[in-house]
C-alpha cells in the first residue's frame, strides 16, 4: 500500500503546503519519504518542523524503523492509545474490514482539535477531515454524555453515537486514559480527562492537584481544574497549543531526540536539546531542573519522553512547553523510579541525584538548594489544597504515600 499525505500549516491568514510524506506499507515493512515543498522553504515564515531530524533543506528524509514509519514531528500529532482504540471501533462500526495503517490513524483525528499546528490531507482530498466523518467539538455542557460514552467504551457497550462524540479527541498527550477534546465556557479549547469505572482512587483529582501545586511551586504548568459531572470528577486541562485561535507548533522531547516509544533517555539529554534549540536556554534549563525536583517530591514517576514538550516561538527556535500530565503515583503502585532518569546515574527519584546533576542545568549549588527549598516550602500543606479541590480523605491518605513533604 502506498499513501501520500500533504502536510499543511497555518501562517497568518494563509494555509500553506509545507511538505509531502509518501508512506509505503508492505507485508513485513513500512517506510516513508518526507520532503518540504519549495513553497514552504521559500516562505519568509518557514521553519523546520523538527530542527534536529527534519531540517529545512531541499532533500528527502527517510523514516524506516520497526516501530513507526512516520517522522517524529508527524507522529506527535497522531492519536494516543485511547484515540487509536476509538478509531478502530469507529471503523469497525462502519463495516470496514481491514488493518488500519499509521496514516489511517493520523488522518482520523478531528482537524480542529489536533495537537500542534500541522494539518493533513491526502493528495486527492479537498478537506482536512477524513474517513469517519466530520465532528463538532462538544461544549462543556456535554460532559455528562462524554463521561457516559467513555464508560460505555470501557465496558464494550458503546454505540456509534458514543464513538462519534468521543472522536473529537485530538490530543496524543496523556496515554491510554479516556479523554475528549471540549470547548470550555469561555470558548477556549481544553482536554477533559475522565475517571475509569475500575479506578481505586480519583485520578482526575490527583492530576489537577499536581498541576495546581506545580503552578504554586513556580513551574510553568498548563491550567487545570476539577469539574463535578453528576458526582464524577473530570479533570479539565486548558490547551496550551492554542492562542487567540492560532495553532502553535508542538514537538515532543522524544521527537527532538530522534527517539520512539519505549526508547530511553535522561533529563540531561533533554537539557542538550534545550541548549541546541531553545531561544532562552538558561531559563528553560532552570525550569526543567525545577520540574525534576517537583517530580521527585510529589512522586510523579510517569514522566516519559512524550510528557516533555516544546512550542515553536516564531524565532526559528523552540521553548519548553508548559508542564502537563503530572500525576502523583502512590508507593503501592510503583517503586520510586522515574520513567525519564535524571541522569545516567540511575532511575531513582532521589534529590541527591538531582543535586549532582544541577551543574548540567546551568545551576550553581547555592541556587539549586534555593530551588529545592522553594519547591518544598510551596508543597507544604498540600493536603489543604487537595481538600479545596474536593479530594476525599481516603484519597488524600492514598496520595500521601507519593509525597516526600508533609
Amino acid at each position: 500500500m502506498t499513501d501520500t499525505v500533504e502536510v499543511y500549516a497555518d501562517q497568518g491568514d494563509e494555509t500553506l503546503l509545507v511538505a509531502r510524506c509518501r508512506y509505503v506499507a508492505k507485508r513485513s515493512s513500512q517506510s516513508s519519504v518526507f520532503e518540504y515543498t519549495d513553497e514552504w522553504i521559500d516562505h519568509p515564515s518557514a521553519y523546520a518542523l523538527d530542527p534536529a531530524n527534519l531540517p529545512l533543506l531541499r532533500q528527502p528524509f527517510y523514516t524506516n524503523t520497526e516501530k513507526s514509519a512516520l517522522p517524529g514531528a508527524l507522529r506527535d500529532t497522531a492519536p494516543d492509545r485511547w484515540g487509536q482504540r476509538l478509531i478502530r471501533r469507529a471503523f469497525r462500526k462502519t463495516g470496514a474490514d481491514r488493518t488500519l495503517s499509521e496514516i489511517d490513524y493520523l488522518l482520523a483525528i478531528n482537524d480542529r482539535t489536533r495537537i500542534g499546528a500541522l494539518r493533513y490531507k491526502r493528495e486527492d482530498e479537498d478537506a482536512f477531515d477524513h474517513d469517519i466523518g466530520e465532528y463538532r467539538v462538544p461544549p462543556l455542557i456535554q460532559l455528562p454524555a462524554l463521561v457516559d460514552a467513555a464508560n460505555a467504551v470501557q465496558s464494550n457497550t458503546e454505540t456509534a453515537e458514543d464513538l462519534k462524540l468521543l472522536l473529537n479527541e485530538g490530543s496524543p498527550l496523556g496515554g491510554a486514559r479516556p479523554k475528549s477534546a471540549v470547548v470550555d465556557n469561555d470558548g477556549t479549547m481544553a482536554i477533559a480527562k475522565f475517571p475509569k469505572p475500575d479506578d481505586d482512587r480519583s485520578i482526575p483529582h490527583g492530576e489537577v492537584l499536581a498541576m495546581t501545586l506545580a503552578d504554586r511551586a513556580g513551574i510553568n504548568a498548563a491550567v487545570a481544574r476539577v469539574v463535578d459531572v453528576a458526582g464524577r470528577p473530570v479533570a479539565l486541562i486548558t490547551r496550551f497549543d492554542r492562542h487567540d485561535g492560532r495553532r502553535i507548533p508542538f514537538l515532543s522531547a522524544m521527537s527532538l531526540l530522534g527517539l520512539e516509544d519505549g526508547d530511553e533517555a535522561t533529563h540531561t539529554d533533554i537539557a542538550d536539546v534545550i541548549r541546541s534549540y531553545s531561544s532562552a536556554p538558561t531559563e528553560d534549563l532552570h525550569e526543567l531542573w525545577r520540574r525534576i525536583v517537583f517530580n521527585v517530591l510529589i512522586g510523579n514517576l510517569d514522566d516519559h519522553l512524550r510528557n516533555h514538550g516544546f512550542l515553536y516561538d516564531h524565532n526559528n527556535q523552540w521553548r519548553l512547553a508548559p508542564a502537563y500530565d503530572l500525576n502523583p503515583v502512590p508507593r503501592e503502585d510503583k517503586v520510586r523510579e522515574l520513567s525519564t532518569w535524571i541522569s545516567e546515574e540511575g532511575p531513582e527519584a532521589d534529590l541527591s541525584l538531582a543535586r549532582r546533576a544541577a551543574p548540567y542545568f546551568a545551576l550553581r549549588d547555592d541556587r539549586a538548594e534555593s530551588i529545592i527549598s522553594e519547591v518544598s516550602d510551596r508543597l507544604s500543606g498540600w493536603q489543604d489544597t487537595a481538600r479545596q479541590l474536593g479530594m476525599s480523605a481516603t484519597d488524600i491518605g492514598v496520595y500521601a504515600t507519593a509525597f516526600l513533604v508533609k
